[in-house]
């Protein structure tokens, strides 16, 4: 059984010898796998080797720089996947997120990773109308936004929508602090699988082409062919033309 781990190591022992990483290379098996729990989380996060390198690191307009390790964003990520969970988010559900290059941005989707939430990232440049045009059609369930983001919203979305707001200096009505989340457990615990949601979030997103089917095509072709290899008809040249009769 070939895991993740395996595939990826495999890769790095022969990333000068490509003929070799071509050779040998098996995909991994299809086992039940998140990237943010099964790789950010058990291997960056608690590696000696990599837990307090810098995993984020951000320099703002005024030169202000926010630097976070693997292991702080872990933590946080698991605070903010815990505050969402409390709000009824489930995997499957679809999350707006409205935010610049801002820690919470990094924060929320690491967090949606972990809980099979699905993202719809949007520019902040949206209008009202075209954020209607998302929420509808994007059916989601929560808005995480930027305090300059919020008057946008009026009037638009259900009752049942979950609307939280990133940096805010005064209160508003109907949304809810993002930065509550610090006070949510770093303790994440994985959530079940549910075949249903993820059968339903397949059929929502399926008029957006490419995704898993494009990915189980490219892994049943398997890796690159090696560079000897046989060129396919496609690609052959033409064949020469006979001299003209004289």
């Amino acid at each position: 059984m070939t895991s993740f781990q395996d595939a990826r190591a495999f890769l790095l022992k022969h990333r000068t010898d490509y003929d070799a990483a071509v050779k040998g290379f098996r995909w991994p098996d299809p086992v039940p796998f998140n990237w943010a729990l099964d790789w950010f989380d058990a291997e960056l996060a608690r590696n000696p080797d990599s837990r307090d390198r810098a995993a984020l690191w951000i320099v703002d307009a005024g030169h202000k720089e926010t630097k976070l390790s693997f292991a702080a964003l872990s933590a946080r990520s698991n605070q903010v996947a815990n505050f969402l969970r409390a709000q009824g988010l489930r995997r499957g559900d679809h999350l707006l997120l409205l935010l610049g290059n801002v820690v919470p941005l990094w924060e929320t989707m690491l967090a949606a990773m972990k809980l099979g939430v699905v993202v719809i990232p949007a520019t902040t440049l949206l209008t009202s109308d075209e954020l209607r045009d998302r929420l509808d059609r994007g059916k989601a369930r929560v808005v995480v936004a930027s305090q300059d983001q919020v008057a946008k919203f009026a009037g638009l979305g259900s009752d049942n929508l979950v609307r939280i707001v990133v940096g805010a200096s005064t209160t508003h009505d109907g949304w809810l602090p993002f930065e509550q989340a610090a006070s949510a457990s770093d303790s994440l615990g994985r959530p079940s699988i549910s075949f249903a949601a993820i059968a339903r979030s397949r059929r929502r997103c399926s008029g957006l082409g490419g995704g898993v089917a494009s990915s189980r095509a490219s892994k049943a072709r398997g890796p690159p062919a090696s560079r000897g290899s046989t060129p396919s008809a496609r690609s052959a040249p033409p064949a020469p033309r006979p001299p003209a009769a004289s």
